[in-house]
């Protein structure tokens, strides 16, 4: 006797529902998404659209659906984003059967850049409605990720002073080369040439020198930049770069930066995150193209002031981020800090803390050292481990971001807002699934 399976046949005609909404289960993600960016303000896309010029633009809201669900789901790229709106169903959900291409997109993001990392504000105000932010415990952490650029393409100062060097001579000669065969070239057949055409070689050098001239002088408009700095906080700075100071010819803020573990260096940005350990919703995004985290911990505490409206009241974060002067700005401003001036390796077992207060003469730093040895510190601490490192893991593994599509600090910085934005949005979708009853504190959604 055969086996009876289920019928298929691929020729046969089907209808699809003539409603969009009936095209996924109900509770799905882009349903979701759609209904917050319906209530989020989005006056300062929709403002620049006011004249009539050639063919309609696409609608911006739906733009701004397709953008905030592509990165929600891991497709930051543009030209993937075109494809899914051609065979992904929750795309074509979202764009009402709209198809605009890459290029479309493209310029969209880039156009609105500034306004869709606002966005961030808004949704997180949405989650703090929904009671996903309680700010008793904050954790920073940063994360280094690549640059639209390689780190081949870098050079040292050293090398561009000598390879300026090698440069202004090969052009010197090359334009004697030239100029000797424009007269040898007159003398046999008139003087017809234009006189503007550049060998190809001579071209390229001349590029070459160029660039390297521009990324050195921004070096050294930074150093004396630096020297300012230095002289007003009485300290020596000679205001020249040092030898090894690089500058990248593709993106020239990025730099380069040692990666996750040390083994090797990336062209990156340093990527900042403050994350609410109540249900890892990220409260505060940065990007520095600083390798070290030391000065981050009071900007990102105030940016935190500055979202929300008011401050979180304990904030951990690894050793990278410890200075005295950030110990003392942060117990400034009413924030408990448990941050460690030592490095130590995840399971190392600290000795117990001597009994008793802490001694007034302790410097800041045995200060800490003693309080995070306490079973209240530990316990503080440890909240770091499991609030804002996976948070890292969910946008790097799960989503697969690992390198910027933009180029420029300010750029990357509001790219890295719209990533944060779509983090906190897959929080509030995945608590609201968990607890509909949210549901009724949040008008918009």
């Amino acid at each position: 006797m055969g086996k009876t399976f289920r019928p298929y046949e691929p020729d046969q005609l089907l209808l699809m529902p003539v409603a969009l909404q009936e095209w996924l289960p109900e509770d799905h993600l882009a349903y979701f998404i759609a209904d917050v960016v319906d209530h989020l303000d989005l006056a300062s896309i929709t403002r620049r659209y006011v004249e009539e010029r050639g063919s309609p633009p696409y609608h911006p809201r739906m733009m701004v659906k397709v953008l905030v669900y592509a990165y929600c789901v891991g497709v930051p790229s543009s030209r993937r984003m075109e494809k899914r709106l051609h065979e992904d169903i929750a795309f074509r959900v979202l764009a009402a059967n709209n198809t605009p291409d890459f290029r479309t997109i493209s310029d969209f993001r880039k156009d609105h850049l500034e306004a869709l990392g606002g966005l961030f504000v808004q949704v997180l105000k949405l989650c703090q409605r929904a009671g996903l932010v309680k700010l008793g415990h904050v954790s920073l952490d940063g994360t280094k990720v690549k640059a639209n650029a390689s780190k081949h393409k870098a050079m040292s100062y050293g090398k561009m002073k000598e390879k300026e060097a090698g440069l202004e001579a090969e052009v010197e000669r090359l334009l004697k080369e030239a100029q000797e065969t424009d007269e040898e070239e007159d003398r046999r057949y008139g003087k017809d040439r234009r006189g503007d055409e550049l060998p190809q070689e001579l071209a390229f050098r001349e590029s070459r020198l160029k660039k390297i001239r521009e990324a050195k002088a921004a070096l050294e408009q930074e150093a004396e930049e630096q020297a300012e700095k230095a002289l007003a906080q009485g300290k020596k700075h000679t205001g020249i770069p040092e030898e090894k100071a690089q500058r990248n010819f593709t993106d020239p803020d990025s730099r380069i930066m040692p990666a996750p573990g040390g083994k090797e260096f990336l062209q990156a940005y340093n990527c900042q995150a403050a994350v609410d350990s109540a249900h890892q919703v990220i409260v505060a995004a940065g990007v520095t193209n600083q390798p070290s985290d030391k000065t981050q911990a009071l900007p990102m505490i105030k940016d935190i002031e500055s979202n929300i409206g008011f401050l979180p009241k304990e904030v951990s974060a690894d050793a990278g981020y410890f200075s005295a002067t950030a110990i003392e700005d942060l117990y400034d401003l009413g924030v408990d800090p448990f941050i460690p001036p030592d490095k130590t390796r995840h399971g190392t077992i600290l000795p117990p803390s001597p009994r008793g207060r802490i001694p007034g003469h302790l410097s800041p730093s045995d200060r800490m050292r003693r309080k995070l040895r306490t079973k209240h510190g530990k316990k503080r601490y440890a909240l770091r481990m499991g609030t804002v490192e996976p948070v890292f893991g969910q946008i790097k593994q799960a989503r697969g971001f690992r390198q910027f599509l933009l180029r420029g600090v300010e750029k990357v910085e509001m790219e890295w807002r719209f990533i944060c934005t779509g983090h906190n949005l897959l929080k509030l979708f995945a608590s609201l699934q968990k607890s509909p009853h949210l549901r009724s504190g949040l008008a918009v959604v």
